[in-house]
């Protein structure tokens, strides 16, 4: 029996795309699509290099991560699956990592910690396991905390029906 949710997805927060060489990437989204590269991130635990650009504009705009990895031997591969994951915004991150490890979900190693745009996240791996049976069904999904402009833009929408 499931029990009351004590946390909402507000939002996409970003999409993550990998390639062997960001080279391309970078081109469709920055040069030919008009998009912005906004920041950079690189971690060699996590094996990237991500360039971040961003869709829209406010409180509710989305990043889009363009990925290689450091090393192409070593894994993670964030280029493989080339569509390497969603971000969800989550209201109340501790309450909905807590919650839903009591629901048997299964997370990734590493737990929470600070994403490469400096918020908290944390991420459901595709595939569940043993005593965590439930993953993303073959999509690695980051949780990513709100800051409390992304909040209040969320409830104010909702309030006005949008």
């Amino acid at each position: 029996m499931t029990t009351a949710r004590p946390f909402r997805v507000l939002g996409l927060q970003q999409v993550a795309v990998g390639a062997r060489d960001k080279a391309d990437l970078r081109y469709l989204w920055c040069e030919l699509l008009g998009l912005q590269v906004v920041d950079e991130f690189r971690s060699e635990r996590e094996n990237v290099d991500e360039d971040i650009a961003i869709l829209g504009v406010g409180p509710l705009q989305v990043e889009l991560d363009l990925m290689q990895p450091i090393d192409a031997n070593k894994k993670p591969r964030v280029n493989d699956p080339a569509l390497n994951h969603l971000g969800l915004w989550i209201d109340d991150l501790a309450a909905a990592v807590t919650w839903l490890e009591g629901q048997g979900v299964r997370f990734t190693p590493g737990g929470v910690r600070p994403g490469a745009s400096g918020h908290d996240v944390c991420f459901i791996h595709p595939k569940g396991e043993g005593d965590r049976p439930h993953g993303g069904v073959g999509v690695l999904i980051e949780l990513v905390q709100a800051p409390a402009a992304v909040i209040a833009a969320f409830d104010a929408i909702a309030a006005a029906g949008g």
